[in-house]
């Protein structure tokens, strides 16, 4: 049972080390990056390629770990006792389960993807050492340890928003995604825009990778933007020639708002093409 990616999405040699590692080891995959560079993707397609069953818990500001074990529904029961429903005698009709349970019941281990655990509460990582470590816990209005059979495998991204804990960080196998490199932006490009002509390829991967290098940007575009904006210059049919510049900072992109997300990086962009214009009468 090895990763190697899949026909979908391109796996540089050192994600696959670590996705097999993280297996090998059965602790979670700590998997860090910009936005945009394919983290939450990565759960997908391991699951694909190891034919595993996908479980996705999209982390929120407000998520509790609780919820990821199990919530008890003490209003339901409060309203059913009131109308006289004699399923209120099985507190088990109560108890909803969280995602780590579903992971841990689950017939064939699944892949369990813990997306954004860098937006909830500090202490949300610390909350789950022990769970995601010996894959059990007690669930304590019905009495009963539930313990994973098989382990799932644990898939964890975070987008650095707020450091984690040195206690879960040691439970971890980790591994930063690295910006890809033009060769392996190439592949990923033909994956999912296949026969792309080589023109417009080439003058839009210079022109992207030029953006990336303007100073002061605020948001650098990632490669899911990337994509997006070959897949527009495509169906606009933007004329390679249109994307040639020798400098980027005295062009502004066709279809810029697939690559620039914030009204300060088009004024960036637009105050240096114009200097570079001045400078250049």
């Amino acid at each position: 049972m090895r990763f190697t990616g899949t026909d979908s999405y391109v796996a540089t040699d050192d994600l696959m080390v670590a996705v097999n590692a993280a297996i090998t080891l059965e602790r979670p995959l700590l998997v860090k990056g910009e936005p945009g560079t394919g983290k939450t993707v990565l759960a997908v397609e391991v699951a694909r390629a190891l034919n595993r069953p996908l479980l996705s818990w999209h982390v929120k500001s407000t998520t509790k770990a609780q919820q990821g074990l199990y919530e008890y529904d003490a209003v339901s029961r409060l309203r059913d006792s009131q109308l006289g429903d004699a399923k209120v005698q099985d507190i088990g009709n109560y108890i909803v389960k969280g995602k780590l349970w579903e992971a841990f019941d689950a017939p064939i281990p699944p892949v369990l993807l813990i997306d954004e655990i860098d937006k909830a509460d500090i202490e949300f990582p610390n909350d789950l050492l022990l769970e995601l470590d010996r894959m059990e816990f007690h669930v304590y209005e019905t009495r009963q340890t539930i313990k994973a059979a098989q382990r799932p495998i644990v898939i964890i991204t975070s987008n650095n928003e707020k450091e984690l804990p040195d206690a879960f960080l040691r439970r971890c196998f980790f591994h930063y995604i690295r910006f890809p490199d033009r060769a392996t932006m190439e592949r990923i490009v033909e994956v999912h825009h296949p026969g792309l002509k080589q023109a417009l390829l080439r003058e839009a991967m210079a022109l992207f990778y030029d953006l990336r290098e303007v100073p002061g940007l605020k948001k650098k575009p990632s490669t899911s933007e990337l994509l997006d904006w070959i897949k527009l210059l495509m169906v606009e049919d933007i004329d390679p020639e249109t994307l040639r510049a020798k400098d980027a900072r005295t062009l502004i992109p066709p279809l810029c708002g697939a690559l620039l997300k914030n009204e300060q990086d088009v004024h960036t962009l637009e105050r240096l093409a114009f200097l570079a214009r001045r400078e250049g009468r």
